[in-house]
């Protein structure tokens, strides 16, 4: 039996929700066979207590529960405290509507009931990898944002140990007041500025807001400059499954444009992310 954990090696912990006590079950069953952790909710008050206490990889939610909340407005209350959180929703009365309002919120995926368990299993892994890449985005923008301060401190210690203050224009000048402080709200990318808490960049103190793909996609290529990204490793860590290349380049392409359009209507060159045909994206050295 494959058993699916998160990048720490600890099973990954899911939470079903559902006024159904026989789906709940047969959905809780499927995932546990193959090794995750699973929790369980009849009503979406019940899920956000469980959300509140203690964390989840993925929820996988009906989207018709009765009484009280049901799953759009729980991925709403969900993705407001907390916009990373990757949610499921299931639904047997599907409408285009309901799709692209889960969509527009920030669902991962969309699953029609009855779902197969192979369907299940796999949109559930496909979001416990997107979990597991975002913790790895937020780890390297931590690691960038400390070298940065590193960096800036230690050439302020070095001028501090160079010149002697008050023997400058005969005032007194206090060094201590130039170093920065940490950079915990923004970092700069070439001539943007980036707000990793936010999903939102600046141009000349215009801001930009981007969706999680755009900022993903963005950050991705930023901590990979140098060299051409494939497609397919862009939706594979960005979007959190695995496609061929040529499907790759179809999923990819419509959030690229606009991301270029965004910046093009703040005033910055569109060419930052510059495609290779037949390979992939990269970063334009205007960004390093």
């Amino acid at each position: 039996m494959d058993t699916y954990v998160t990048g720490g090696g600890e099973s990954a912990h899911v939470l079903v929700v559902d006024d159904e006590g026989a789906n709940r079950y047969s959905v809780s069953k499927t995932l546990q066979r193959v090794g995750y952790t699973v929790n369980e909710a009849a009503n979406g008050e019940e899920a956000l207590e469980l959300i509140n206490s203690q964390h989840f990889d993925v929820v996988l939610t009906d989207i018709r529960m009765n009484p009280g909340l049901d799953g759009v407005e729980l991925l709403r209350r969900i993705k407001d405290n907390s916009p990373d959180a990757i949610v499921i929703l299931m639904t047997g009365y599907a409408s285009l509507g309901t799709a692209v309002e889960a969509l527009r919120l920030g669902a991962h995926d969309y699953l029609i009931k009855p779902s197969s368990s192979q369907d299940i299993r796999q949109s559930v892994s496909r979001g416990v990898d997107r979990a597991r890449n975002l913790k790895r985005r937020r780890a390297l923008l931590d690691t960038l944002k400390n070298d940065i301060f590193e960096l800036t401190r230690a050439d302020a210690d070095f001028i501090k140990s160079s010149f002697d203050p008050a023997s400058i224009m005969g005032a007194t000048v206090h060094i201590e007041e130039t170093i920065p402080e940490p950079m915990s709200n923004s970092m700069q990318l070439g001539p943007l500025t980036v707000y990793p808490g936010r999903y939102q960049i600046a141009v000349d103190e215009q801001p930009i807001d981007l969706t999680p793909t755009e900022f993903d996609l963005l950050l991705y290529l930023a901590a990979h400059r140098g060299r051409v990204v494939p497609c397919h490793e862009l939706v594979r860590e960005v979007r959190g499954y695995a496609v061929d290349e040529a499907e790759a380049r179809e999923v990819i392409r419509p959030h690229v444009s606009n991301l270029r359009r965004k910046l093009k209507t703040a005033g910055q060159d569109a060419d930052i992310i510059i495609n290779v045909r037949g390979i992939g994206y990269r970063l334009s050295e205007k960004a390093s």
